[in-house]
C-alpha cells in the first residue's frame, strides 16, 4: 500500500512529481492556489509540454490515486508533503524563498505533527534546517530531496533516476526512510547525506553543467580563430569517459528555468561564505557574451561586417524555446538573441513547434505557426533551438521564399552535405576560420 503524499505546487516539478508518485502506487494530493490550473488538471488537461506527463495525469485521475485541489486542509492526513515551489532569482542573485515561506506559514496549522516535510525546490544551504526550526514542534522534520529533472525527459528522470539524493539530520533518519520509500519502485541508487550536502549538491550539479557549456562555447570561438572544427574537437573529448559526450555542443548560450538562477544563487552563497568562485563567475560572463556572438554572426552574414546595420532587414528565426523538447521560454537564449536582433532594427519572424503564435511577452518578435513563413523575404535564417524536425524541412522551398540563401546555424544542427545543392550558405559555430 502506498503512502499518503501531498505535493505543494502544480508547476513543472510539482506536477511531474505528483503524477509519477501516483503511478508508483502512492495516493497523491496536489495543491496549488491557481484555480484555473487546478480545474484544467482535474479535467486531465496538461499545458506543460512533457512527453508522457499527460498520460500519467489522466491515469492517476482514472485510478483515483491523484487529486488536484486548492484547499490546504486536504493535506491534513498526508504522511509526506513535498514542497515543489518556485525559488526565482531575487535581489543580488540570491534565491527568493518568499513563496516557500508563505506556503509553510499556511501549512503549519494544517499538517499533522509527524508529517515529513520535504524541500524538493532548489533552495540555499540551510533552508531545511531553518524550516524545521520554524515548524517548532518535536518530531516535525524537514528533509531535503532535490529534483534532478530535465525538461523533455522529466518523466523518465523521475521514474528511472540516475540517483535520488536525500538529506536529513542524523536524528531524522526515520523521516528520511519515509522519503526513500516513495522511490521504492524506481530501482534508483539512493544517496543519503545531511541537509546541507543535499541542498548544495543540486546547485553544484547545475553550476558544473553551466561551466561545461561555457567552456565549449569559448572553445568554439577559439576553433574559429585558428581554423579548427569544434565538432571534431568535442568528438575527441567526448570519447574520454572522464569527460563524456554530453553538454559538449556549442550554441547561443545556456538558459532555462534552472541554470541562470542557480549559478547566481551559488555565486551569492559562495560570496557570503567568503569563497571566490571565480570559475563559475567567468562562466556566467562567458554566457552573457554568447548572445552578442550570435548577433555578430548574423550581422556579418547579412551585411558583410560584424558592425553592419540590420535596420529594415527581415530575419527568420527557427526555435524560441531554451532547448528542444519543451516550450519553455524562461531565460531562453533564443528569445534573447531574437530581441537583440529587433533592437538593432531587424524585423524578426519566428517559429517554434511548441510555442503558439499567440504567445505573449515577446514584444516585436512575430511568432508564426508555419516554419516556411519565417523565410518570407528573409535576408537570413537563424537556427536558435536544436529541434530535430528542422533537419527535415524542405530547404529548397525555404530558399524560394527567402531573399537571400543564408543560414546562421547557432546549434550546428544541420547536415551540410544534405543541404548541398539547395543553394544555402551555412554559417555554423566553431566551424571554419572566422
Amino acid at each position: 500500500m502506498g503512502s499518503r503524499v501531498g505535493v505543494v505546487g502544480a508547476g513543472y516539478v510539482g506536477l511531474t512529481s505528483a503524477a509519477c508518485l501516483a503511478h508508483l502506487g502512492h495516493h497523491v494530493i496536489c495543491l496549488d492556489n491557481d484555480e484555473t490550473k487546478i480545474e484544467q488538471l482535474r479535467a486531465g488537461r496538461v499545458s506543460i509540454v512533457e512527453p508522457g506527463l499527460p498520460e500519467l495525469v489522466r491515469a492517476g485521475l482514472d485510478e483515483d490515486r491523484l487529486v488536484f485541489t486548492t484547499d490546504p486542509e486536504s493535506l491534513a492526513e498526508a504522511e509526506v508533503v513535498l514542497l515543489c515551489l518556485p525559488t526565482p532569482k531575487g535581489d543580488g542573485g540570491a534565491a527568493d524563498l518568499g513563496v516557500l515561506d508563505t506556503a509553510l506559514a499556511t501549512l503549519s496549522t494544517v499538517l499533522r505533527p509527524d508529517c515529513t516535510l520535504v524541500t524538493k525546490s532548489t533552495v540555499p544551504v540551510g533552508t531545511a534546517a531553518r524550516l524545521a526550526a520554524r515548524r517548532g514542534r518535536a518530531g516535525a522534520a524537514v528533509v531535503s530531496n532535490p529534483e534532478f529533472l530535465r525538461e523533455g525527459r522529466a518523466v523518465q528522470d523521475f521514474l528511472r533516476p540516475d540517483r535520488v539524493v536525500i538529506g536529513a539530520a542524523e536524528q531524522d533518519a526515520e523521516y528520511a526512510d519515509r522519503v526513500e520509500e516513495l522511490y521504492a519502485g524506481t530501482g534508483a541508487t539512493v544517496l543519503r547525506c545531511d541537509t546541507a550536502g543535499a541542498e548544495l549538491a543540486k546547485y553544484a550539479s547545475n553550476a558544473f553543467l553551466a561551466v561545461k557549456l561555457s567552456f565549449v562555447n569559448t572553445l568554439a570561438e577559439l576553433c574559429e580563430r585558428v581554423g579548427a572544427d569544434i565538432t571534431e574537437v568535442t568528438g575527441a573529448m567526448g570519447m574520454d569517459d572522464r569527460i563524456g559526450p554530453d553538454f559538449l555542443a556549442p550554441g547561443p548560450g545556456w538558459g532555462g528555468s534552472c541554470l541562470p538562477k542557480d549559478t547566481h544563487a551559488l555565486l551569492r552563497a559562495a560570496e557570503s561564505a567568503g569563497v571566490d568562485f571565480a570559475i563559475l563567475r567567468d562562466a556566467v560572463r562567458a554566457n552573457d557574451r554568447q548572445h552578442a556572438m550570435v548577433l555578430r554572426k548574423v550581422r556579418r552574414a547579412v551585411t558583410g561586417s560584424v558592425d553592419g546595420s540590420l535596420a529594415g532587414a527581415r530575419i527568420g528565426i527557427l526555435g524560441l524555446a531554451f532547448k528542444a523538447g519543451t516550450g519553455d521560454l524562461r531565460d531562453s537564449p533564443a528569445v534573447a538573441v531574437a530581441r537583440q536582433l529587433c533592437r538593432h532594427g531587424a524585423t524578426v519572424t519566428a517559429y517554434d513547434p511548441c510555442v503558439p503564435d499567440s504567445t505573449p511577452g515577446l514584444g516585436p518578435v512575430q511568432v508564426v505557426d508555419d516554419p516556411y513563413l519565417v523565410a518570407e523575404g528573409a535576408a537570413a535564417l537563424v537556427i536558435l533551438t536544436e529541434w530535430p524536425e528542422f533537419r527535415a524541412l524542405d530547404w529548397s522551398r525555404l530558399k524560394a521564399r527567402a531573399d537571400r540563401a543564408i543560414i546562421v546555424d547557432s546549434r550546428n544542427l544541420l547536415d551540410r552535405d544534405a543541404l548541398h545543392g539547395t543553394g544555402f550558405e551555412v554559417v555554423g559555430i566553431g566551424i571554419g576560420a572566422d
